[in-house]
């Protein structure tokens, strides 16, 4: 049996792997996903993802990461050359056998300290959510943070983080000073833009399994199959 959701779901996808060791997917669910009025459709991409899954099919996901001012590039080249990884011209680096897990970050953070929060060391964990202004993202990835979750990881892949809209009490901090300020508090590579959240376009990723991170430059791959 494959158990596939998002958001919410990901309190279940936890216990799961918490509890069990199991496999769930990260993906998208009946009504918010599959469940669009007429005349919209069903993203092609999701549904393709989703139609790999069901024939047993996906093996990854790649993406591209957006382009970044040269400070922040020169965080991230600084990152991952104090990581011990195989590393190369350009950025590029290779992590092996990881646990891929994570989903919403507000379901995730909330159960820190129950018996459903997965204790991954050494994983890929990826984060999403919806409506959250920038400033209360940093305070639940503080909370993750100073709960030694983080420094636990091999890499932080950050999705989509949409609906919200910046009002004059954020005083201009956005989503970039969140990653920015991400970026300065651990030793790991912190990707973004991986293509899953509240989106059209989302891929499926397996919660759970072990996966291998490939970047080169701005180009992102996971493979699990």
């Amino acid at each position: 049996m494959l158990f596939v959701g998002i958001s919410d779901f990901t309190a279940f996808q936890s216990a799961v792997l918490a509890r069990t060791g199991g496999v769930t997917w990260a993906g998208p669910s009946l009504g918010e996903a599959f469940g669009m009025a007429a005349p919209a459709q069903p993203d092609e991409i999701m549904a393709a993802c989703f139609d790999d899954l069901l024939s047993g099919q996906g093996e990854g996901a790649g993406w591209r990461q957006p382009a970044e001012g040269r400070a922040a590039a020169a965080d991230t080249t600084k990152i991952i050359a104090n990581k011990p990884m195989n590393t190369g011209p350009g950025g590029t680096f290779s992590i092996k056998k990881s646990t891929l897990w994570g989903g919403n970050l507000t379901v995730l953070s909330s159960l820190l300290g129950s018996p459903y929060f997965p204790q991954v060391k050494h994983g890929l964990l990826f984060l999403e959510d919806v409506a959250e202004h920038p400033y209360r993202i940093e305070r639940m990835l503080t909370q993750l943070l100073h709960a030694g979750v983080l420094g636990q990881q091999r890499a932080i892949i950050l999705g989509q983080f949409t609906d919200y809209k910046l009002v004059p009490h954020d005083r201009g901090y956005k989503l970039q000073s969140v990653v920015d300020w991400l970026r300065s508090q651990v030793k790991i590579p912190v990707l973004t833009n991986l293509p899953f959240g509240h989106v059209a376009t989302k891929v499926l990723l397996p919660v759970g399994a072990p996966a291998q991170l490939l970047v080169e430059g701005r180009d992102a791959m996971l493979y699990w199959g």
